[in-house]
């Protein structure tokens, strides 16, 4: 369990608010392989309360998110694409192309991010950026909130960015690439962000991956046996 200030929210900001330099390029709506999946798993995370907005939590702002990397996936012949939803999308139930971006470019070293659709991208997308540039197979990253997985990062043995981390910067997606290069991630494909109240990413190969991961860390986290956490395997084969 964390400890009474570490429960508190770290930051005297908003969630949800985009922090990073966005050149954006309104486009329209489009359909892409994957969008009913993607829809689906955000469909359950909002039903189970991971993904949406709620006026009692975080200023009555929306939060979660979810994104699938685009080919080509080879990074060395130009910057990692994906699909993500957009901002201030997470109030809904479901899904359409209209709800969704492509994200072109993510230099957080310059705290930059080139994005097209009809909707801005989620103020995450440099934290997701970061995870796709851990490894090539990584194809899905959902950013969702529970306060029980959350408060139990060191029962669980969750990775977890540093509590003086504020989300949605450049220091976040040093933070993630620092954490996640220390351990095996193919193993624990989930951390915490402890500076982003509630802040729980997860991450795989398949969509299917990153939510049972997800799944199965709330499961543990609701029984109380988060010591038996250790070793759980992210992949779904």
């Amino acid at each position: 369990m964390l400890a009474k200030h570490q429960l508190k929210r770290f930051m005297g900001e908003q969630e949800g608010v985009t922090k990073y330099h966005l050149e954006f390029f309104p486009s329209p709506a489009r359909t892409f392989p994957g969008l009913g999946r993607l829809d689906g798993w955000h469909t359950l995370l909002y039903r189970l309360r991971l993904i949406g907005q709620d006026p009692t939590r975080y200023g009555g702002l929306g939060y979660g998110n979810i994104s699938q990397r685009i080919s080509p996936f080879d990074s060395s012949l130009q910057p990692l694409r994906f699909i993500i939803s957009g901002t201030q999308t997470s109030h809904l139930e479901r899904l359409g192309g209209e709800h969704f971006c492509t994200v072109l470019a993510a230099d957080p070293h310059h705290n930059r991010v080139v994005a097209q659709g009809p909707v801005k991208p989620s103020s995450e997308a440099l934290t997701h950026a970061a995870v796709y540039a851990l490894n090539e197979q990584i194809r899905y990253v959902l950013h969702v909130h529970s306060h029980e997985i959350w408060s139990e990062t060191q029962q669980l043995k969750i990775p977890a960015t540093p509590h003086d981390v504020p989300y949605g910067t450049p220091q976040m997606a040093a933070a993630v690439h620092r954490v996640l290069r220390s351990v095996d991630i193919e193993n624990c494909p989930i951390f915490s962000m402890l500076g982003h109240e509630d802040g729980i990413v997860s991450f795989g190969r398949t969509l299917d991956e990153a939510g049972h991961i997800l799944i199965r860390y709330l499961a543990l986290a609701l029984s109380g046996i988060g010591g038996q956490a250790t070793g759980i395997s992210g992949r779904s084969d």
